[in-house]
């Protein structure tokens, strides 16, 4: 299979996004050449892989023209590499058109991963950017044969929308022999781990700190809205009960997220993209067997209603967010187990990796 290239690319700086190194991984473990494409938007950390990478250099200073410099380089950068024995696989719908025009120029095969809906991101909800991304969406996506998304409501979404069937392939991380002691922690630990953007609930989980007593909420991330919360923290008088771990490398922040006794993943409905989506955390959680407090969305009601792995609230009002961590809190670590361990084992990129096999073998036929 050494003829065999896949050029993987995607607006990342690749440090420490955990799909697309899943995704290269299975692929290279199982006999493809790879080649990944990223950038330096968010800074270019050293990066050690088994494969081939290359981050583009980009001088913009905003997002939006970071957005158009990257595709143009983009473009020129899959030219450069891309041959007939090629399959492309863009990540994203901000870097699905030149490796789209490419693919038809080169009548080569193509792989769009949508990790979410891209044009129904909060971030760009009612400005003149979503109009160019759905534009851009709705000429492309009918269009390709090849697709992969993150969750079932996602490629529901994009089946209503544009008539194609993706194949689901979860964000699972690779499975844990939970073999380690249960800690007794004291204070009680809630854990927030992602991107602290607006929507993710973390403003409310803040407030609802006045409600619980002997708990510390740890929130590891970085974003957006970080310095805002941390100002939220100081206005509050909280100082005492959050902490504000920074963003980390992920072998970091998985033995953080073993030691928790709650983890926490109550996304609001800011637009489709959140009201579908299964974040990475509810399943990076349930590998670390840690039980969590969840929103009432319906990927989130789904993994409820299969495996008993915490609790959903009622609404985002901060006293309820308290009540369902009591919940928890009250139940302990050890009373989730068994319906955790379950999980685990269906719940584990192991799994999930047999899909995203099958598609490739279906693009070099």
């Amino acid at each position: 299979m050494k003829d065999k290239k896949v050029i993987i690319s995607a607006f990342s700086n690749l440090y420490t996004d955990q799909r697309i190194e899943k995704v290269c991984r299975t692929l290279y473990e199982n006999g493809y050449e790879i080649e990944l494409i990223g950038n330096d938007w968010s800074g270019a950390e050293k990066m050690s892989r088994p494969y081939s990478f290359v981050r583009l250099k980009l001088i913009s200073k905003s997002l939006k023209t970071a957005y158009f410099e990257f595709n143009w380089k983009l473009y020129h950068e899959l030219k450069k590499k891309a041959d007939n024995n090629t399959v492309l696989l863009a990540n994203d719908l901000d870097a699905l058109l030149p490796n789209y025009l490419l693919a038809k120029k080169l009548n080569i095969p193509i792989v769009f991963d949508s990790h979410e809906i891209f044009s129904e991101m909060p971030a760009i909800q009612g400005k003149m950017s979503q109009k160019l991304w759905r534009y851009l969406e709705k000429k492309l996506i009918p269009n390709i044969k090849l697709m992969i998304t993150a969750s079932s409501g996602y490629a529901d979404w994009f089946k209503n929308k544009y008539g194609i069937y993706p194949t689901v392939v979860q964000n699972a991380p690779r499975k844990i022999d939970f073999d380690i002691e249960i800690p007794v922690n004291t204070p009680k630990i809630l854990l927030y781990q992602g991107v602290i953007n607006p929507f993710r609930g973390i403003d409310k989980a803040i407030l609802a700190m006045h409600h619980l007593e002997n708990v510390i909420f740890k929130i590891a991330g970085d974003g957006p809205k970080k310095k805002e919360y941390e100002e939220l923290v100081i206005k509050e008088h909280l100082q005492h009960k959050i902490q504000f771990l920074g963003k980390l490398l992920p072998e970091d922040l998985r033995e953080i997220t073993l030691t928790a006794d709650c983890g926490m993943s109550i996304e609001e409905n800011g637009g489709e993209s959140y009201l579908y989506s299964l974040p990475n955390k509810v399943l990076d959680c349930i590998q670390a067997r840690v039980p969590l407090v969840l929103s009432n969305l319906p990927e989130m009601q789904n993994i409820k209603q299969q495996f008993d792995v915490g609790e959903i609230i009622e609404n985002h009002e901060p006293l309820y967010i308290a009540r369902a961590i009591q919940a928890i809190l009250n139940k302990g670590r050890k009373m989730y187990l068994p319906e955790l361990e379950k999980a685990s084992h269906i719940l584990c990129w192991e799994n999930e990796e047999v899909k995203l096999l099958e598609v490739f073998k279906r693009a070099f036929l």
